[in-house]
């Protein structure tokens, strides 16, 4: 469902993403683990469609990110570490938007949109705004919008971030049943490591832009001689404090620019 081959990210003088390559199999829940800044976003952006790679190739369901852009963007659905819900309309609202944006037929959308939150536990809450949801909520909803247009691929960037434990134990036990319901493909980043234990299938770290280890929870354990996810990701990337500031500013100019086209 994805190959990345040998794709390098720069920003100026600074290099993102150094000859990353990788794939992710249809129907898989495949984990992107990183320090900050190691190029874990960038290479997400890239695959949907809001950056270009320096050199490399890209695909996603085999068509190529930077060439077919509005046909890849029709099969991903994408949760971003930063909110981009309407807190001013209800959930239901934020529903259709969505399918009207990605010309869901109207029935299509309105049935599909009664399933998603159902699913996801919000359906009782579907004429109330979203400023009025907890965080938990808020994500939960944005992970259904996400679905809406029934995607091949998931993208989930530090979806959790900031929850609570309850919350976040919800909302991988949805998206686990959703992938085993569905078969959509789930490509999920998290600072939380228990998480990517849990629910995914392999595991890709990348550090300083490349990938240093891929493999199942076990194997990576197995290959660094550690008994905990944590214990083989610190491992294999270090204990030293990171900082990702430095290229955010060179990728948001860059992703106007994407979008203005």
């Amino acid at each position: 469902m994805i190959r990345v081959e040998h794709v390098v990210k720069t920003f100026g003088k600074v290099t993102a993403v150094n000859d990353v390559s990788f794939d992710v199999r249809a129907g898989e829940i495949f984990a992107f683990l990183g320090p900050n800044g190691a190029g874990k976003t960038t290479t997400i952006k890239m695959l949907t469609t809001l950056l270009h790679p320096t050199s490399g190739s890209l695909e996603l369901d085999g068509l190529d990110p930077t060439r077919h852009q509005t046909d890849v963007r029709r099969r991903f659905g994408v949760v971003f570490q930063d909110p981009s819900l309407d807190s001013e309309l209800t959930a239901w609202e934020n529903m259709d938007i969505h399918g009207v944006l990605y010309h869901v037929p109207r029935q299509i959308r309105r049935e599909r949109s009664e399933v998603l939150l159902k699913m996801f536990e919000l359906w009782d809450r579907r004429a109330d705004l979203v400023k009025t949801f907890s965080g938990g909520m808020k994500r939960r909803l944005e992970i259904a919008r996400g679905l809406l247009h029934t995607p091949k691929v998931l993208f989930l960037d530090e979806p959790t971030l900031g929850l609570d434990p309850q919350s976040r134990n919800q909302m991988w036990t949805l998206v686990q049943n959703l992938n085993k319901a569905e078969g959509v493909t789930v490509f999920l980043t998290t600072h939380y490591m228990d998480e990517a234990d849990r629910v995914a299938e392999r595991i890709a770290v990348i550090d300083h832009g490349r990938i240093v280890a891929i493999g199942s929870s076990a194997e990576l354990k197995q290959q660094t001689g550690t008994d905990s996810l944590e214990a083989a990701f610190l491992k294999l990337t270090g204990t030293s404090i990171r900082d990702e500031s430095s290229t955010a500013a060179d990728q948001m100019r860059q992703v106007s620019r994407v979008w203005r086209r």
